[in-house]
């Protein structure tokens, strides 16, 4: 009996220490999120949303140099690029980037 309350003990214990971590590492993260440039590899479409049936923004070619502000998920990277004379945010997908992109 005093072993079982021990290991759930032991596991809360390990539990609250992996959160505080986590959460050490979201309240941080904000701070050092600056934009940083890469080259497209490919053409590819900028997004205004993360589908791709949203509504294309922009198209960049390979080669382009756009900045990756905050990588959202599996499949996408918010960008910040020049249009025009304009500064258009929106989204494209990693695989533009090549290795660089799934970082």
């Amino acid at each position: 009996m005093k072993s079982a309350v021990l290991l759930v003990m032991a596991a809360a214990g390990l539990l609250a220490a992996c959160s505080s971590t986590r959460d050490e590492r979201m309240q941080t993260s904000g701070a050092n999120r600056t934009p940083v440039p890469h080259n497209t590899i490919v053409n590819c479409p900028v997004y205004d949303g993360m589908k791709k049936t949203s509504t294309v923004l922009a198209q960049t070619i390979a080669g382009n140099e756009v900045q990756v502000t905050d990588t959202i998920n599996a499949y996408f990277v918010r960008v910040r690029l020049d249009k025009d004379g304009k500064t258009l945010t929106g989204y494209m997908d990693r695989r533009c980037f090549g290795e660089q992109g799934s970082k």
